[in-house]
């Protein structure tokens, strides 16, 4: 039996706020909090993510470790002002983490490189990581359902070419603890049923609970039907959904799930057994 006996997520900042004193954005940044170790998992669109960390009673000077799940601005915008706070974190990504990137309408939502911040700390993963007890740096995303992809309208620059993204930058964290494997990821940009099977097929456990955003907003009527089949197959113990979701997608999803099913807002605490 794998257990966390002390295993906390609570969400920085996500798009909506209902806690007087704590701000929004339209971004995304999770703090896990385990019996050795504190993660931060993106950084939001900005620094106030660690307005609401202090609020919070968080200390972002004991925070080990960062890992960005892809090089969008609204989850890695808020990264150079954590490293100006924080001077001892490691920052853990893709090597593909700097890879501009662009809307269809040339306006640029990559990351930007600031090699003097980041000297000795930045660490690029190329395969499955185990950052702290039990908690993964999953790295690779195949496209085992490749109907599951939402890259519409999204480019990159390679070799100088202009090509649609497709994500290689993408990566999604994997908490195994009391015989089942939660899920945590940012857009799900590669899918989030063909991440809960690199999980499944790699943990061989039942889901706990999948948490973070699918990029469900602007999804097909097939894409979304397919997700809602994936979910009732899988049958996790939850499912907290945020960010690129979309509400109206939410509000659809609680209408045709069995499983229990939340919207994880900024300042949510989850206390997983």
């Amino acid at each position: 039996m794998y257990i966390n006996s002390h295993l906390k997520i609570v969400t920085l900042i996500e798009n909506l706020v209902y806690q007087q004193g704590l701000f929004a954005e339209h971004g995304l940044s999770l703090y896990i909090e385990t019996e050795n170790s504190r993660i931060l998992f993106d950084t939001g669109q900005s620094g106030l993510f660690l307005q609401n960390a202090k609020k919070m009673g968080i200390v972002i000077e004991d925070i080990d470790s960062v890992i960005l799940s892809h090089g969008h601005y609204d989850h890695t915008g808020g990264l150079y002002p954590f490293l100006e706070q924080n001077k001892r974190a490691k920052v853990y990504a893709k090597r593909e983490i700097f890879t501009p990137k662009y809307r269809s309408n040339n306006r640029f939502i990559g990351t930007l490189s600031q090699n003097e911040s980041l000297m000795n700390r930045l660490q690029f993963v190329d395969e499955i990581t185990e950052i702290a007890q039990n908690v993964f740096i999953m790295p690779d995303i195949r496209l085992t359902n490749p109907d599951d992809t939402h890259f519409t309208g999204l480019y990159k620059i390679s070799n100088n070419e202009v090509i649609t993204d497709d994500f290689e930058d993408e990566l999604f964290l994997a908490i195994r603890g009391n015989n089942v494997i939660n899920i945590l990821t940012a857009c799900s940009h590669r899918g989030i049923t063909n991440i809960c099977t690199i999980a499944t097929e790699h943990f061989k456990l039942p889901v706990g609970l999948i948490l973070g955003g699918f990029h469900l907003r602007n999804s097909t009527v097939d894409q979304f039907d397919q997700t809602i089949q994936f979910f009732s197959d899988l049958n996790p113990r939850s499912i907290g959904v945020c960010h690129c979701t979309g509400v109206e997608k939410y509000a659809e999803m609680q209408k045709k799930c069995d499983t229990l099913i939340f919207y994880n807002y900024t300042g949510n605490e989850i206390t997983l057994d």
